[in-house]
C-alpha cells in the first residue's frame, strides 16, 4: 500500500475529519521521482476543538508513529477545528527546499 494512502486512512480513522489533504511533496526535494517521504498534511476536525496546537500535533504524530519511524522523512502538520478553517479555507504553502543539495 502507497504510505499516502496509508496516511490518508489512518487520519480519516483517528479524527473523522470533515476536510483531510494528505498531499506528497517528495517531488519538492531532492529525493528519487516517485518517492514518499515528504508530506504535507491538513486536518479539519472537531477533535481539535478545545486542544492546543501541541496537543493536535501530538495527536496527529502519534496517530502516523510507524510512518515516521520507518517511512516518513517530514511531515508538515496544519491541523484546524471546522471553525477556524470556516475564517481560513487555506493552509500555508510549504517552504521551498534548504537541503539535499538544493
Amino acid at each position: 500500500m502507497k504510505i499516502q494512502t496509508q496516511i490518508t486512512e489512518k487520519l480519516e480513522q483517528a479524527f473523522s475529519p470533515s476536510f483531510l489533504d494528505v498531499r506528497n511533496e517528495s517531488f519538492m526535494h531532492n529525493v528519487p521521482e516517485g518517492s514518499e517521504s515528504h508530506f504535507k498534511v491538513v486536518v479539519v476536525s472537531e477533535a481539535f476543538d478545545g486542544q492546543r496546537l501541541i496537543q493536535r500535533h501530538r495527536a496527529v504524530n502519534t496517530t502516523l508513529s510507524d510512518e515516521l519511524a520507518h517511512h516518513i522523512h517530514a511531515l508538515a502538520i496544519h491541523t484546524y477545528t471546522p471553525q477556524e478553517w470556516a475564517s481560513q479555507a487555506q493552509a500555508p504553502d510549504s517552504p521551498a527546499c534548504r537541503g539535499g543539495g538544493k
